[in-house]
């Protein structure tokens, strides 16, 4: 939607339509088509649209921005959530993108708003995100923006460690932090963070989010001191409670930088756990 509106000038016209077009036991298959008189795309281009780091003309990005992420991105949600995406488009007549996402209904609607009430909010809260590869981080905040989380993002388990140390106490609500990159891994990361000399440091809940998912993996994550080891690719409903779990069980520090939300918890150290 926000590409339709992007590349559409005025009096251009964007349209949005949601319908179900399939319903079984539990089971409603939504279809969402966004309707665009823009730019549109060369046929030529239509088969390398949604890969990452790909852009028709180059020359965009300086009048509208973009890294050609979000495209890519999109898909890797849209797949994980088991539904498809697709395009067609005509060059300067305008463009059409159709998402089908199959979404679970009976009786859940309401058991998921009484547990995420129960849980509380993530918005506001700020999670870093130490992961190499930047489609694999963008996916991950944009599961997290939909709850309004601020997020940050590392490259490598050195430049989350080197943002970790750099923060006022209790900046960070949580870390995500994947196994295996390049400089400093997630497991040295965390060895490092929780030898560190501040309070926030020993309770800042951290969990491996990571394609490495034998038992020996989910063993060192835990012998590391990270809270729990979730394997990729996760769905965004695991990854909200995991974070809500977790960040509940944080101690509350008075004296927080100003303007920063704050949970009330239980104090002393949460318990490594695993799934």
């Amino acid at each position: 939607m926000d590409n339709a509106v992007k590349f559409t000038d005025v009096p251009g016209i964007v349209e949005l339509a949601v319908e179900c077009i399939a319903e079984k036991t539990g089971i409603r298959t939504l279809r969402f088509t966004v309707k665009d008189t823009g730019m549109g795309i060369e046929k030529s281009f239509l088969p390398h649209l949604f890969e990452v780091f790909t852009q028709e003309d180059s020359s965009s990005t300086n009048r509208y921005g973009g890294s050609g992420l979000s495209l890519a991105a999109a898909k890797g949600i849209v797949e994980l959530m088991e539904g498809s995406i697709s395009a067609e488009s005509v060059k300067n007549v305008g463009s059409t993108f159709t998402v089908t996402i199959p979404l679970e209904y009976t009786g859940k609607e309401e058991a998921a708003a009484e547990q995420q009430e129960e849980a509380g909010s993530l918005a506001g809260k700020r999670v870093l995100i130490a992961e190499d590869i930047p489609l694999n981080a963008e996916i991950v905040m944009e599961f997290l923006a939909m709850e309004d989380v601020q997020c940050e993002h590392a490259e490598n388990g050195q430049i989350a460690l080197e943002m970790f140390e750099k923060s006022p106490l209790y900046y960070y609500d949580s870390i995500l932090m994947d196994l295996r990159m390049p400089m400093m891994d997630g497991l040295d990361a965390t060895r490092h963070i929780r030898s560190l000399d501040r309070e926030d440091a020993k309770t800042v809940p951290i969990i491996a989010l990571t394609a490495n998912a034998a038992e020996s993996d989910v063993q060192q994550t835990k012998e590391a001191g990270m809270n729990m080891h979730m394997a990729k690719p996760t769905d965004a409903a695991a990854l909200y409670a995991t974070l809500k779990r977790f960040i509940q069980a944080s101690p509350k520090l008075e004296n927080r930088p100003e303007g920063m939300q704050t949970v009330q918890g239980p104090s002393g150290e949460v318990e490594p756990e695993q799934i």
